[in-house]
């Protein structure tokens, strides 16, 4: 009997149908055939993938652990502080380690480094970008011993051959030689720097260093410690905070903010470019006293607030520092040649002066302080313009002195023969200082004297023992006999008035007969 086929109108043979069958269940069994091996291909490549990941990660941590890449690091370390150093044996824990030091010496800037309790992380994901990834670095100290003078004839550094700075002994050719700091922590920082004006120190610091968006650029942080800087003028500095900028071997100081004196507060900014030595800082300074700034003498006699700008580099070869200081609040207690004038006029008006303007502009190099477009003033009173150097103690002022209208009334011939009508109202006389810090000289009193000449004497004697008497509290001579002696000379009718004179802002005695 035959079996109806399902194409209507035609009758197929049963074993033409088998034979149909078979083959649809042949090409069945094939297919299957060839997915089992194409799966079992797949599936090899994956465990060779890993064994071979597991071989490699067991040779990258195998030299890891070799005392090759302690060397290797100890050059890159060494290169980049251009110095010739090495770590002591490393202690692993996986791809953590811990060394105790790296200590090294050099013939360049840096004279010797000797970081202390080392620990960070080398990251392997960075070798196939042909780099060591040094990641979480931790350092308790760096002790850094410097010398930055005349950098133009420092030696260039030349590293001891026994370290090559790019060597990898016995390292597969395929590993990196490239080293990616990925951030380092600072607990204390010591720097101790021989500079053209002086040594500096650095110490107590925290340091924070993390790699910016840009390489190869770095941010750094640095807060607490204290900056002793070789500048006369400038005290220790206590750091609160700073957050700076390395690239291409220049730093960048964004912001630093420090204290000093008692209550002062310093803020500044600035750049160093490593290589050439040079460096530039620019800030301010508020809240300074008189007395944190003069000695013990003239701060009794200079009272108030102290604000300035400032500038310090070296373009010039050595450092030069330069600003505008105003001082507020000010008052002028016994300064000698007002003193003189004093005792001239009779009046004890120049005694203490408020003042209602003071100011200089100020520039200092070694050996140098120069004060220009100085203001002393008490309004409708007297006023100080001009400037003045001081070498080492040595002192070169000139000055004009302006008084109010009738000041020197008493002293005959002054206010027409030395002093002259000017602007502000104001009757003025130049005035030359000269001297030394110690016994300071001005020229005003020869010119007062040689005008008055013998009147002032023989109209108000008087006057002269005052002037002694001035001269004595002000230069702390214990001997009445200086006044005794002054007192005949007075009466001998001014005999050597210039003598007794002399030094009423220098600080003199009086000459003898």
């Amino acid at each position: 009997m035959k079996r109806a086929s399902p194409h209507r109108g035609l009758a197929v043979p049963q074993d033409f149908a088998s034979m149909v069958q078979m083959s649809r269940r042949s090409r069945r069994r094939a297919s299957a055939g060839g997915q089992g091996w194409l799966g079992k291909a797949a599936l090899g490549l994956i465990v060779a993938g890993v064994l071979a990941a597991a071989i490699l990660y067991a040779l990258v941590r195998g030299y890891l652990h070799s005392d090759s890449f302690r060397r290797f690091l100890s050059a890159k370390a060494s290169e980049a502080a251009q110095v010739d150093g090495e770590f002591t044996p490393f202690r692993w824990d996986g791809l953590a380690v811990d060394t105790s030091t790296f200590e090294a010496n050099g013939n360049g800037v840096v004279k010797r480094l000797r970081m202390d309790g080392l620990h960070t992380e080398v990251g392997v994901t960075g070798v196939r970008r042909g780099v060591w990834e040094i990641r979480g670095s931790r350092v308790q100290r760096i002790d850094v011993s410097m010398d930055a003078r005349d950098r133009a004839t420092a030696p260039k550094l030349t590293l001891d051959k026994k370290i090559p700075p790019s060597s990898q002994a016995n390292a597969p050719g395929w590993l990196p030689r490239k080293v990616e700091l990925q951030g380092l922590d600072v607990r204390e920082l010591i720097v101790k720097a021989m500079l053209d004006a002086g040594p500096a120190r650095v110490s107590g610091m925290r340091l924070r260093m993390d790699p910016d968006s840009k390489k190869p650029v770095y941010r750094i942080e640095v807060a607490d410690g204290t900056i002793q800087l070789p500048f006369g003028l400038v005290p220790e500095l206590r750091m609160n905070r700073a957050r700076l900028r390395y690239q291409d071997g220049e730093v960048f100081l964004n912001n630093a903010t420090a204290a000093a004196w008692k209550d002062g507060h310093v803020e500044a900014s600035g750049e160093w470019d490593t290589a050439a030595g040079s460096y530039t800082l620019r800030g301010d300074v508020s809240g300074v006293k008189c007395n944190d700034l003069f000695n013990e003498d003239w701060s009794k006699r200079f009272v108030g607030d102290i604000s300035s700008n400032f500038t310090l580099d070296n373009q010039t070869g050595s450092a030069v520092a330069g600003g505008r200081m105003t001082v507020l609040n000010g008052t002028l207690t016994a300064l000698p040649v007002l003193d003189a004038l004093a005792a001239y006029a009779d009046t004890r008006r120049f005694r203490v002066l408020s003042l209602s303007e003071a100011h200089t502009d100020w520039k200092w190099k070694t050996g140098e302080v120069l004060l220009t477009n100085l203001v002393l003033a008490s309004e409708g009173f007297v006023r100080l313009e001009g400037g003045i150097s001081i070498r080492g103690r040595d002192l070169d002022g000139t000055f004009r002195l302006g008084l109010a209208p009738g000041t020197l009334a008493r002293i005959p011939g002054a206010e027409t023969d030395v002093f002259a009508a000017g602007e502000r109202g104001l009757l003025w006389a130049p005035l030359r200082i000269t001297g030394t810090l110690d016994n300071p000289k001005e020229d005003l009193t020869d010119r007062l004297v040689a005008a008055a000449g013998q009147r002032m004497f023989d109209v108000i004697p008087e006057t002269g023992v005052k002037v002694l008497k001035f001269t004595r509290s002000l230069f702390g001579d214990p001997s009445p006999k200086v006044i005794d002696k002054g007192v005949d000379i007075i009466k001998e009718g001014g005999k050597s008035v210039g003598g007794v004179l002399e030094g009423i802002l220098g600080g003199g005695q009086p000459k003898p007969e």
